[in-house]
């Protein structure tokens, strides 16, 4: 259903089966390109971030605090449910590194470090959320927090995130490059960023993914292509690859120009959109609920679908053209273009060797997961235990004797000090628990009862499950 201004409109919600919005405008003009259910409420996940970037960065560009300006992790902030940093109370991060860490990984914990620092409560926050969304034009847009984790109240719309893009790409051209970063790294952690389409998709350039059960996958994605910037919107998708095969779909439609465009009425403007009375579609049991094959994840890399063209993909993305009769499968299945992942830290804006210094710290505070396993092959008693903190992973305060580089690789993995086949071996947890083989003139000891703790202990512990069907 096209939604337009003078044009009659459902009452009622879409059927929970098909329950998605479309949307595709022009950055420049707001010009609509293509609508579909563009101004049904619903719930924005992790795309309520997109908000929080925008009045973090409004009040940096106004002068009322810097890019360096520090921010202290709260109990608040560090109880947050994945995805997160994981950083404990009293831990400091700047501005920069906190926007580049929330807009990447989507963290909840600096979502909120933010919301705090800048609006001093996340209800205080939530208040200048709103007065700025009411100030662009999106009147159908609510917040109640700054990352989009469920609420019933938090509400938007395709048409209002469509204006809230334009007014980032318009308002913020100075700090724009925080919406295409192509990955960052933390330590030794390196994490690519859940839009799928940079790096892949020719001219990609933003914004945000976000997923809650309610709302299923969503996506604002923009390219730039021959000097034209479109914005695509997907709602209620039903996996993190399909949100992106529809935006792609949506842009290669818009910009190729060649679907009889002519035969359709003029859509007119985003911001004439007609809004619908109605309540938000609730996908949960659609997009979580029992039927479904694996649990539902914000991980884009759970359901790349794998082609025998994805390396020709990422030859001719290289070189600055788009592969013939390519698919949006192929695309997504492909490496994405080379590029460094952006360092991130904790602690006061540094530079050169003090750089490296920090980075080093952050990266010895990390337990590697090869180091892990090792550990809990061995099952010694009285050993420490060394586990890392929530999901996001961050300071576990262990201490281990591995040496880490911090030089990063061109394919955003961490370089380490230990050979090849070191690593590898360390894999195995079973490994290091065997003893070295005897010779074969060893007298047999007597029989012993194997001890109790060997089966159980030679074992890793289970991941906990999170305390959230969510994941931003």
């Amino acid at each position: 259903m096209i939604l337009v201004a003078g044009f009659a409109m459902a009452s009622a919600a879409p059927a929970a089966a098909h329950a998605e919005a479309l949307l595709l405008v022009e950055a420049d003009s707001g010009k609509v390109l293509n609508a579909e259910n563009a101004t049904f409420p619903w719930h924005p996940a992790s795309l309520t971030k997109l908000m929080t970037a925008y009045v973090t960065l409004k009040a940096v560009k106004d002068g009322k605090i810097t890019l360096d300006t520090l921010f202290t992790v709260s109990p608040t902030a560090a109880s947050q449910s994945p995805s997160k940093m994981g950083f404990r109370p009293g831990v400091q991060v700047t501005v920069d590194n906190a926007l580049k860490m929330m807009l990447v990984k989507s963290a909840n914990d600096m979502a909120v470090v933010l919301a705090e620092g800048v609006g001093g409560s996340i209800d205080g926050f939530s208040t200048m959320m709103n007065q700025t969304a009411q100030r662009l034009g999106m009147t159908q847009t609510t917040y109640v927090n700054p990352n989009g984790l469920p609420d019933d109240r938090q509400v938007t719309s395709a048409r209002d995130l469509a204006m809230l893009a334009r007014a980032i790409i318009r308002d913020l051209p100075e700090y724009e490059y925080f919406v295409h970063i192509p990955a960052i790294r933390y330590g030794r952690r390196v994490t690519p960023n859940f839009n799928k389409l940079i790096g892949r998709f020719p001219g990609a350039d933003g914004m945000k993914t976000g997923f809650i059960c309610s709302s299923g996958f969503n996506l604002i994605a923009s390219a730039t292509q021959n000097g034209r910037r479109l914005i695509a919107v997907v709602l209620g998708a039903s996996s993190s690859q399909m949100r992106s095969i529809k935006a792609i779909k949506l842009l290669e439609q818009g910009f190729s120009g060649s679907n009889l465009t002519w035969l359709r009425p003029a859509l007119g403007t985003v911001d004439h959109l007609v809004p619908i009375d109605a309540a938000p579609p609730d996908l949960r049991d659609e997009v979580c609920g029992p039927k479904r094959k694996r649990p539902a994840s914000d991980d884009p890399g759970e359901d790349t679908i794998a082609s025998s063209d994805a390396n020709s993909a990422l030859t001719f993305f290289a070189a600055g053209l788009k592969p013939p009769a390519l698919r949006p499968e192929d695309m997504l299945a492909a490496a994405p273009a080379a590029a460094e992942p952006v360092v991130v830290y904790t602690g006061p804006t540094k530079s050169g060797a003090d750089l490296i210094a920090a980075v080093a710290a952050d990266t010895a505070s990390q337990t590697p997961v090869h180091a892990k396993r090792t550990r809990a092959a061995r099952g010694k008693h009285g050993a420490k235990s060394h586990t890392a903190e929530a999901k996001g992973g961050a300071k576990s305060g262990a201490k281990h004797g591995t040496r880490v580089t911090v030089v990063v690789d061109t394919k955003g993995k961490p370089s380490g000090s230990k050979p090849a086949a070191s690593a590898k071996s360390s894999d195995k947890p079973a490994a290091d628990a065997k003893p070295a083989g005897k010779p074969k003139a060893a007298a047999k000891p007597a029989a012993k009862p194997a001890p109790k703790h060997s089966a159980a202990e030679t074992k890793p512990a289970a991941k906990p499950k999170s305390a959230s069907a969510v994941r931003n």
